[in-house]
């Protein structure tokens, strides 16, 4: 819609236009690239109209930007200098004073840069998330209230990116008829921030701007603020919602002021854009009303591929690296931030380019991360000392929970400038473009990895800390529970420090930078792991942080020495990282005894997606179940304490996979005597490899196949394998089997022909009505049988009789058929 102002302009200008004067302007007019609308209306109407009706045409028909550009350019053409510099006043003095206003916001966008050739892909990254932003989408309907629009995000995927594209948009002159303003809350910055008013805070960028607060925030509707980083603004609990204040000329704390412009005490009119970390999403439910959920996602998959496929060029090149990347689902959630897309690139690349085989790097976070560094100097750079100022800066922000740094920053920490310039040339830390004393990270990750460094550098000999403010933790305090909740971050720096421990690595780092690794840092680890669990069993997530941290040392002695004293493990296997943990670390366990086992649906599929609690969701695809499924098996051969095993879950199992584990039971080396598949979906063709394994294996003697539709097909197969002497099992659980008349017959033949059987659990299957076929059986004196388990879904008493009859003729049987339906016990307690 065309502002008036600009209507009244240009008609009062076509007016003082003589004859002669209005038609060369038409002339001129027309030889300009006209706008679609204009183009289609008859050429005649405007030769026909005078400076009124023309002035209204070109309203009704073209955009305003157009118009001003235009007009000014045609005058000037005529060389008619007065109307000219009117033109330049009118029309251009509130646009050319509207763009002096967001000069500093371009330079705020320009400074907002992804690593490497990124843009074209950021661009559409911007555009799929920002058509969900209302206030910036001419297709979403008006509202009364104002908007409260919030992006959340994991760290590097480009929420910052994108809420200064919003400001740039808002800010547009040529998408708005009216002035609009935006301002950029830092909360980095703000924490850096004593009492102040709320004038003085969002002026303070904008001296020039002084003068004029008192009329803009007269405005507010007028008004974006874009709060960044939420998440980052260290106050103590509850200080955002107290003391809010509607006045912004009183003095308060800036959290108070914060807090008063998110619940919209402050200036209720303004639009409000908010960024954030997934963690900081709780407390911000308590500040906000009724606010629109945005998630930016970053890189998706197809992202990240088409990325690859840019940075090599060659296309089996790409997709070799995209797969290396796509296997190490940790390490695949990171690309969703483009600088990690960037980072393995550059390394994978570098790799390829000298003939080197990559896949070894992109096994563990660490590996891909360190040979990055190393890759990016000569052998023997001796930067002993700037890496060592570089890690203690990463050290010093992370525990702060800072990302960015200052000069005051630099010289708290005795880190001085001049260590910085061969990693800025690097892009290892960047320089903010507008601010040249202000430095950040390339991503969390890396600045993470660094202060793992920083615990594993052996100390320099002339290191001081007198005189600077070093506020770290030691490695216990790093690897403590308490800390990590109080600072997230912190649990990934314990996973790169144990990555750190790694004898290759370590040497790898000596031959670049001439620095040692501490020879005590694997002892403090284990010493710290080991006092940290000393007192109480681990539970499941402490024993999955373990497994986790042996997994990234891929340090064999050094897991052999952390579960040595594991006897007994149970764990929940939601996602392939977990599973490749797992198999790394079990098979060092050789005290191993009692192994209980639950696999998530789909961790062994294609096409499934990894739920990773309380953080994103992360598409996993093409993953190789066999070679996962293989190397959990293989962590439990040659265990001889190990005897029970309990994979229990909706697992797809297809036939290679059982298949696996069928090798590994006939294993000579196999000691295992209680195996339970409960509700692992077997199928009546899996029992036929399971009836082979009860042949051969002379250790197993209980199986447990409960609640697996394996029919009376499946029992078929079983019952073969209970008919050869060298069979040795003695109990069998076929609970809920979708077994009938049929199965019963199969089994009463075994039962008679003198099968070691000894427990038999045939609860809640269809064989209430057919089940004097197996009274026949038990019966008989071959029968070895001892215990019975009959809970059916019904009983009448014509079963009850028969079943005291059968008790009257071997009372050494003992039938338990009391409980039924879902008041039945578990399975397991049968079992054991």
């Amino acid at each position: 819609m065309t502002s008036p102002q600009l209507e009244w302009t240009l008609q009062t200008l076509l007016e003082q236009l003589n004859e002669d004067e209005l038609k060369s302007f038409k002339s001129l007019l027309r030889a300009l690239p006209l706008e679609d609308v204009l183009q289609k209306t008859p050429w005649s109407e405007v030769e026909e109209a005078d400076g009124k009706k023309l002035a209204e045409i070109l309203i009704n028909t073209s955009s305003e930007n157009w118009i001003r550009n235009a007009t000014v350019t045609v005058l000037e053409e005529m060389n008619l200098t007065e109307l000219c510099k009117m033109a330049k006043s009118e029309m251009l003095g509130e646009k050319e004073g509207r763009r002096n206003s967001v000069e500093k916001q371009s330079l705020v966008w320009k400074n907002t840069f992804w690593q490497g050739d990124i843009d074209s892909f950021h661009d559409d990254v911007i555009r799929r998330n920002q058509r969900f932003i209302p206030f910036l989408n001419p297709t979403t309907p008006r509202k009364l209230t104002p908007y409260t629009v919030v992006l959340h995000g994991l760290a590097g995927v480009g929420k910052t990116t994108l809420a200064k594209k919003c400001m740039r948009d808002w800010t547009d002159c040529n998408l708005s008829p009216t002035a609009r303003y935006a301002f950029y809350l830092s909360c980095k910055e703000l924490s850096r921030m004593g009492p102040c008013s709320f004038a003085e805070l969002i002026s303070k960028d904008w001296p020039e701007l002084q003068d004029d607060i008192p009329s803009l925030l007269a405005q507010a509707q007028r008004i974006l603020f874009v709060v960044d980083g939420l998440d980052e603004l260290k106050v103590p609990p509850g200080a955002l919602i107290q003391d809010i204040c509607g006045d912004w000329e009183q003095q308060k704390p800036v959290p108070v002021l914060l807090g008063s412009l998110l619940k919209r005490k402050m200036l209720p009119k303004a639009a409000l854009l908010v960024t954030t970390r997934p963690r900081a999403l709780r407390d911000l439910q308590l500040l906000v009303q009724q606010p629109i959920y945005i998630r930016v996602e970053g890189f998706l998959e197809e992202d990240r591929r088409a990325y690859f496929l840019r940075r090599f060029g060659d296309e089996d090149q790409a997709m070799r690296a995209f797969e290396l990347m796509r296997s190490n689902a940790a390490l695949f959630q990171l690309g969703s931030a483009p600088a990690v897309c960037w980072i393995v690139c550059t390394t994978l690349k570098l790799q390829m380019e000298k003939g080197e085989g990559p896949a070894p790097t992109c096994l563990t976070r660490t590996g891909l991360f360190l040979r990055f560094l190393c890759s990016q100097f000569p052998q023997g750079a001796q930067l002993r000392g700037k890496l060592r100022a570089l890690s203690l800066l990463a050290a010093q922000g992370l525990w702060a929970q800072m990302s960015v740094f200052h000069g005051e920053d630099l010289e708290r920490a005795g880190v001085q400038e001049s260590d910085l310039p061969p990693f800025l040339d690097r892009d290892i830390l960047r320089q903010d473009r507008a601010s040249k004393g202000c430095y950040s990270f390339i991503h969390l990750s890396f600045q993470q990895f660094l202060t793992a460094l920083f615990y594993a550098l052996e100390e320099e000999e002339e290191e001081d800390r007198d005189g600077h403010a070093w506020d770290i933790g030691d490695v216990q305090k790093l690897l403590s529970e308490e800390e990590r909740l109080k600072n997230p971050d912190l649990i990934q720096v314990g996973h790169f420090l144990f990555g750190l421990a790694n004898e290759k690595r370590a040497k790898e780092l000596e031959a670049t930078f001439g620095c040692q690794m501490s020879p005590e840092i694997k002892q403090e680890l284990l010493r710290c792991k080991a006092n940290l669990h000393a007192n109480k069993p681990l539970s499941m997530t402490e024993l999955k942080e373990v497994l986790c941290c042996l997994y990234e040392s891929q340090e064999e002695e050094l897991a052999k020495v952390m579960v040595a004293p594991f006897k007994e493990i149970s764990i929940n296997l939601t996602n392939t990282s977990e599973m490749m943990h797992c198999s790394f670390s079990l098979k060092h366990c050789q005290d191993l005894e009692k192994v209980s086992l639950q696999v998530a649906k789909g961790v062994f599929l294609e096409n499934y997606v990894d739920f990773e609690p309380d953080i994103e969701f992360e598409r996993i695809k093409n993953v190789t179940p066999d070679t996962a499924y293989q190397d959990f098996c293989l962590a439990f051969i040659g265990k001889k304490t190990l005897t029970h095993l309990t994979l229990e879950g909706h697992v797809e199992w297809e036939r290679t996979m059982l298949l696996l584990l069928c090798d590994l039971l006939r294993n000579h080396k196999c000691n295992l005597q209680y195996l339970r598949l409960e509700n692992c979906r077997l199928t009546e063709a899996s029992c036929k490899d399971l009836a082979a394994v009860m042949v051969v294996s002379q250790q197993l003697t209980h199986l447990c196949l409960a609640k697996n539709p394996i029919g009376d097909t499946g029992v078929k197969f079983l019952c073969e394998g209970l008919s050869y002497p060298e069979c040795k099992l003695q109990a069998l659980v076929l609970q809920q089997c979708s077994i009938t008349k049929r199965g019963c017959r199969y089994l009463s033949e075994a039962l008679q022909e003198a099968c070691s059987l000894t427990n038999l659990d045939l609860s809640l299957n269809q064989i209430a009505r057919g089940l004097w076929i197996l009274c026949q059986a038990l019966e008989n004196p071959n029968c070895n049988l001892k215990h019975l388990r009959l809970k059916t879904y019904g009983t009448n008493s014509e079963i009850t009789k028969l079943l005291e009859e059968v008790k009257e003729k071997n009372p050494k049987l003992t039938i338990d058929c009391n409980a039924s339906g879902a008041t039945a016990p578990a399975c397991c307690d049968f079992f054991c």
